[in-house]
């Protein structure tokens, strides 16, 4: 369980696996301790529902939980950190909300720069593998983390799905997060550079409706740029939300349709390794 946005795991913590890899379900075991935990929580609240005291004790608690949380993640962060820098991995955490073209944009760019730069790519979502295929479909070294419930990645995650890579030196590291524009924000994964993506699609004002991601973001990817002509959208208006809440975002406008703009991002890439 996660103290800062409540959120957690199936109770079998996060599966970690290449595609083509297979692990054994454990659906009944859930259900039984999810209908075991329904009953203890309903007891709990019946004994303590006049219980002023126990209610202030227990948010203390979740802040504790949160801040306990958020430092182990921090600790475990750094370790990924000094990794990386060791193997010369120049490491992007991609986030976003579910539907701007996270997986799209990193499959053009595989494609058209996998013969110039080795990559290395960790796809986070909730469940399935298929992200994961569409990767491993262009021979491109992936491990696919399951979260269950939760609802971003964390750093020991990150650090499993490592091990599982075998990454060699100098190379790029591409972390597709879960798409979530909250909960991603507060958990650092040990990369160099954060980058959020918005499309044209989902209106100027996801900087101000969102600032935490976008505050704690170095590059924002403005993607389906080819799309400006058939939606109701002022790009102007956009990139001056986002740099209210962050005055040292970096931009890039692309279409990873067509191609648009993709090379000033490719150009940008490159000069990281």
């Amino acid at each position: 369980m996660c103290g800062t946005c409540g959120c957690g795991t199936d109770g079998n913590g996060p599966t970690i696996l290449k595609p083509g890899e297979h692990t054994h379900s454990h659906n009944h075991d859930h259900d039984h301790h999810h209908h075991d935990d329904h009953h203890h929580h309903h007891d709990h609240s019946h004994d303590h529902s006049h219980d002023h005291d126990h209610s202030h004790s227990h948010k203390q608690r979740v802040i504790e939980v949160e801040k306990d949380v958020l430092q182990n993640n921090d600790i475990l962060a750094a370790r990924n950190r000094g990794y990386f820098e060791a193997k010369n991995v120049f490491a992007l955490n991609l986030v976003s909300s579910p539907g701007s073209g996270k997986t799209s944009i990193l499959e053009k760019t595989l494609t058209d720069l996998k013969e110039e730069i080795p990559f290395y790519v960790i796809e986070g979502d909730q469940q399935t593998l298929n992200d994961a295929n569409r990767i491993d479909a262009l021979n491109i070294p992936v491990v696919q983390i399951n979260t269950g419930k939760g609802c971003h990645l964390e750093s020991d995650m990150v650090y499993d799905a490592v091990k599982k890579l075998e990454m060699k030196n100098d190379s790029i590291l591409m972390i597709e997060n879960v798409g979530n524009l909250v909960c991603p924000s507060m958990f650092d994964l040990g990369e160099n550079k954060r980058v959020v993506i918005i499309s044209t699609t989902e209106g100027e004002d996801k900087p101000i409706k969102y600032p935490d991601m976008f505050h704690t973001a170095d590059i924002c990817i403005i993607n389906k740029i080819d799309l400006l002509p058939y939606v109701n959208i002022d790009m102007d208006k956009l990139k001056n939300y986002a740099l209210q809440v962050n005055p040292n975002l970096a931009f890039f406008e692309i279409s990873a349709t067509n191609g648009d703009g993709m090379d000033a991002w490719y150009k940008w890439l490159k000069d990281q390794v």
